[in-house]
């Protein structure tokens, strides 16, 4: 058993928990977290603004830890082990939840851990489904990352496929934006899609059909605003169009995915942001049954960042043995897969 204080802070959220790893259900699992959301205060701009972020991750953490180990009725001594996002993220943020976390390992004589933001994501179905084994092949999906790659264990990971140019929750904020939906926009862009025909508007499958799983949404969201700017075309069937037409991408360079696969794969995952989407889900449903996988994901609470994810993983990789120092440094990028190829014609998100 292992009593774990995570922390992240790579990006909007703002988010403490702690873990129990002896539990053996989602609830007795997560035993107190709370997520303070920064929407209001990047509303106005459309998309996270950094050094509003960073400031604001600066005000609520500390205060936020002492209430999540006072829901939790614990205190940091209890606590094994921290656990804080140390990247890859906005490097503002990510060094004010690696900071706090260092400090309380310190203050408190325990083991740090810093977590790579990505692996909470990729060991999230982890925590909320005890029967998903390694190795599993993840679909990560978000914001800022749009890959696939093979789980084989804590810190063993093998990629397949990447992104080109943007990741699809980028796409889905930047259709929002051009449709005038507000901040957040992956959620808008869904629920305006059910209104809308989503054969109404014609729009590009970038690289569906071609041999490489890699992923390009620039050309999507450049025909969504031509569309837009077209004026003949409601809104509601331009964002029923985009969503099918990702859904259609996403489908086809999966099931690349998994032909390319090694052998032994337990499961279809998807995590990430946009995994909260149900369309998302449907799709891959299909596609899992289709190759005789069943399709896991977290909770939609969980896909979004939060410091469960992080706790989670740091208690995985706790259980193994894996801690960090204190001189442990912020990342803003930290690949899961250090070696993998870089894709040709990518930029840096590949």
């Amino acid at each position: 058993m292992a009593l774990i204080l995570g922390i992240e802070s790579s990006c909007d959220e703002t988010a403490a928990a702690v873990i129990d790893s002896n539990g053996t259900t989602l609830t007795e699992r997560i035993v107190a977290q709370r997520i303070a959301s920064q929407d209001d205060a990047h509303r106005p701009y459309g998309g996270v603004v950094p050094e509003i972020a960073a400031r604001a991750h600066v005000e609520v953490l500390g205060p936020m830890v002492g209430a999540v180990l006072a829901d939790a009725g614990l205190t940091l001594d209890d606590m094994d082990a921290i656990a804080a996002t140390a990247g890859p993220g906005l490097i503002g943020g990510v060094m004010v939840g690696l900071v706090t976390g260092k400090a309380l390992a310190m203050a408190a004589g325990k083991p740090l851990i810093a977590v790579n933001h990505l692996e909470g994501h990729a060991l999230s179905p982890r925590l909320a489904d005890a029967s998903l084994h390694y190795p599993y092949l993840l679909l990560l999906v978000s914001g800022g990352h749009c890959q696939i790659l093979e789980v084989a264990g804590v810190g063993q990971y093998r990629r397949l496929a990447t992104t080109i140019d943007d990741a699809l929750g980028e796409a889905f904020d930047k259709t929002a934006k051009i449709l005038g939906l507000g901040y957040p926009g992956g959620p808008a862009v869904e629920r305006l899609a059910r209104e809308g025909d989503a054969k109404a508007v014609r729009l590009p499958r970038p690289l569906v059909g071609s041999g490489e799983p890699h992923f390009s949404f620039a050309g999507l969201k450049s025909a969504v605003m031509r569309a837009k700017d077209a004026g003949i075309h409601l809104d509601a069937d331009i964002a029923a169009s985009f969503q099918q037409a990702a859904l259609d991408c996403v489908v086809d360079r999966t099931r690349i995915a998994l032909g390319a696969a090694s052998e032994g794969m337990t499961a279809l995952v998807v995590a990430g942001g946009v995994a909260a989407n149900a369309a998302l889900r449907g799709a891959l449903e299909a596609l899992a049954a289709q190759h005789g996988l069943p399709l896991v994901a977290p909770p939609p609470k969980l896909c979004t960042d939060n410091a469960a994810m992080i706790g989670w993983a740091g208690a995985e990789r706790f259980a193994l043995g894996y801690t960090d120092g204190l001189d442990v440094a912020a990342r803003p990028r930290w690949p899961l897969d250090a070696n993998a190829a870089p894709v040709r014609g990518a930029g840096v998100k590949g």
